[in-house]
């Protein structure tokens, strides 16, 4: 677990990576159609795994904070399964830019807060379900403190959610001539550096702020839960 001065360096890091990444995932088509779709009744971009387990959860009604959540698409999705989606933390500021277009488009007004997780503002409020979704927590460099964090936000008896690939495909590289074999230990603690920008259409756009990504065990992640 890094000191907290090597936290907030890691932490600035992926802050700056996200913010410079921003722009990328606010221009073009699919950007416009997002603002279209939000726009309607029932707006979801939830996948069907994610749509089954939270309609399982017998959480109609209860407030929702999602920890992570970019531009707001999943956490006002929430509405379209019966919760409020009240609280939405992120730290990249350009990312909750987008995410105030999307409210004001969908009629919704989560709470949107530029936050460090761990150095969260007083006054957030509990909720009856935090959300956490792909890619969370391998930006995190201290797990426990996030969770602690995490923690924090939650009612008395409320569900926390992750959706999450599992640790063991950080082992491959599918870019490299054998993506089948493993590229690197499942027990790597060192961070990946990620120096290109970061996007979700799966083309190169040239390099970006240098982030941190950490490869978590699925141990520690049950662990630091507990």
């Amino acid at each position: 677990m890094p000191d907290e001065i090597t936290r907030a360096a890691f932490t600035r890091a992926n802050r700056a990576a996200w913010n410079a990444s921003a722009p990328l995932h606010e221009t073009g088509e699919e950007w416009e159609q997002m603002l279209a779709a939000a726009a309607r009744p029932g707006f979801c971009v939830l996948d069907e795994t994610l749509i089954t387990l939270l309609s399982g959860l017998d959480l109609a009604g209860k407030a929702a904070v999602q920890v992570g959540c970019n531009n707001a698409r999943e956490l006002l999705s929430l509405a379209a399964l019966g919760l409020r989606p009240v609280l939405g933390i992120d730290q990249s500021g350009a990312f909750l830019n987008q995410a105030r277009r999307l409210c004001a488009v969908s009629g919704l007004s989560p709470r949107l807060v530029e936050a460090d997780i761990y150095d969260l503002p007083e006054g957030l409020g509990q909720h009856g379900l935090a959300l956490v979704t792909i890619g969370v927590v391998n930006w995190m460099p201290d797990l426990p403190g996030f969770f602690r964090a995490v923690a924090s936000l939650l009612a008395e008896g409320g569900v926390l959610v992750i959706y999450e690939t599992h640790p063991f495909l950080e082992m491959f590289d599918p870019a490299s001539a054998t993506p089948f074999a493993p590229a690197t230990s499942y027990f790597r603690r060192d961070p990946f550096p990620v120096t290109d920008a970061i996007s979700y259409d799966g083309l190169a756009h040239g390099p970006g702020e240098t982030g941190c990504w950490f490869v978590h065990r699925l141990g520690e992640i049950v662990t630091s839960c507990a």
